[in-house]
């Protein structure tokens, strides 16, 4: 692909001085910072080709040699840096241009770069989202109100009254860095510290914004739409970018986390992506076998009880589970067979039940016992 003209990527014109050039940078930067735009390529890839085009028309000798012979002039004068730059090399080699970054996605966290223009982050907010089972296991669209901090309108996040009533700060000239030299011992010392002045902004506010003192961001509550995947469980997160609060004289918003709350099911339990059930059978309908409805996430479904099928036997009804949130397939049913023994019986129950007693039939024989501890010991295994 054709590179386009450097200073058309920046929009200045050819006789722009190297102000012009900084401010015109650093306007690209931000309206194409990664993490303003995240998960965007295009606006990566415009992230690096306005910072390519500083680092040509913002040296001297590059940008003569430019000038001169245009792309094909430069070969490897950009220092490896441009299209075949990574993040972190952009951040590394103009730092002062950011302010505290530390890399893609990253805000100082460990990184020594200190600012030419200090770019505020927002806060994150947390909140807790109830789902229940219907809703964890086909996925929900949910809407919720929120207050947050969002950025003025008056001022367009600013602070400044208008958007426009503001300065490059004097003392720093817009850098955010104060330079100091001492003589020592061991010769001339350099430091480098924040702007005292303008606290690392590079800028001054004439009139402050009277809707929001100044701060750039006022309080609003706003309704954001969640769209919550299928199969997520209790205490998982899920994080919306830029959806938190809204930073202080422009910057990059916070992150809204989603905390998933799960609430119980009167009837069945989960266990990882399988589902847990009960299911109580009258002693008759145990030994004569019967059909009975379970219930699932989807409504209840009609299961045949086998002639002589024994207390804790487990009937596995397949595909009837919980989606996995990863997308690797689906959980079982898993319902447990329960024979309700009653604790009170008539006079006419009770000479049944004897003379059921009496036949040698409802006694397990040596080959049932065998089979039933067997079990047993799988179990404990």
């Amino acid at each position: 692909m054709q590179k386009r003209d450097y200073y058309e990527v920046l929009g200045v014109s050819k006789n722009a001085d190297a102000a012009e050039i900084k401010k015109a940078y650093r306007k690209l930067a931000l309206q194409y910072h990664p993490d303003k735009n995240p998960g965007d390529k295009q606006a990566e890839e415009r992230f690096k080709e306005a910072a390519e085009a500083y680092d040509v028309l913002s040296n001297e000798e590059k940008r003569r040699r430019y000038d001169q012979f245009g792309h094909a002039g430069m070969g490897g004068a950009t220092g490896g840096h441009g299209g075949g730059m990574s993040m972190e090399d952009i951040f590394s080699h103009f730092g002062d241009i950011f302010g505290g970054f530390s890399g893609f996605g990253g805000f100082g966290g460990g990184g020594s770069h200190r600012g030419a223009y200090r770019m505020h982050r927002g806060t994150n907010l947390r909140v807790k989202v109830k789902l229940d089972l219907k809703e964890v296991a086909s996925g929900v669209e949910k809407r919720i109100k929120v207050k947050k901090q969002v950025s003025c309108e008056h001022c367009k996040g600013t602070g400044a009254k208008d958007g426009t009533s503001y300065s490059t700060c004097n003392t720093c000239g817009g850098t955010g860095q104060v330079t100091r030299v001492q003589n020592t011992i061991l010769g001339a010392m350099q430091t480098t510290s924040t702007c005292p002045t303008c606290q690392g902004e590079g800028r001054m506010i004439n009139t402050k914004c009277t809707h929001c003192g100044g701060e750039g961001v006022v309080m609003a509550e706003e309704v954001i739409v969640l769209n919550i995947p299928a199969g997520v469980a209790d205490g998982m997160q899920l994080s919306l970018g830029g959806k938190g609060n809204a930073a202080r004289r422009g910057g990059v918003n916070g992150d809204l986390i989603v905390v998933i709350e799960e609430e119980e099911h009167p009837e069945l339990m989960r266990d990882g992506n399988d589902l847990l059930y009960n299911v109580f059978v009258a002693y008759p309908e145990a030994v004569l076998g019967e059909t009975v409805e379970i219930p699932t996430v989807e409504g209840k479904v009609k299961v045949k009880i086998e002639p002589g099928t024994q207390p804790g036997k487990i009937l596995r009804l397949r595909g009837k589970g919980l989606p996995d949130v990863n997308g690797y397939g689906r959980g079982d049913l898993l319902a447990r067979v329960n024979v309700w023994v009653p604790k009170n019986l008539s006079k006419e129950e009770r000479k049944l039940v004897e003379k059921m007693r009496e036949s040698e039939n409802f006694y397990p024989s040596t080959s049932d016992k065998k089979g039933f501890f067997s079990k047993m010991k799988d179990f404990f295994e």
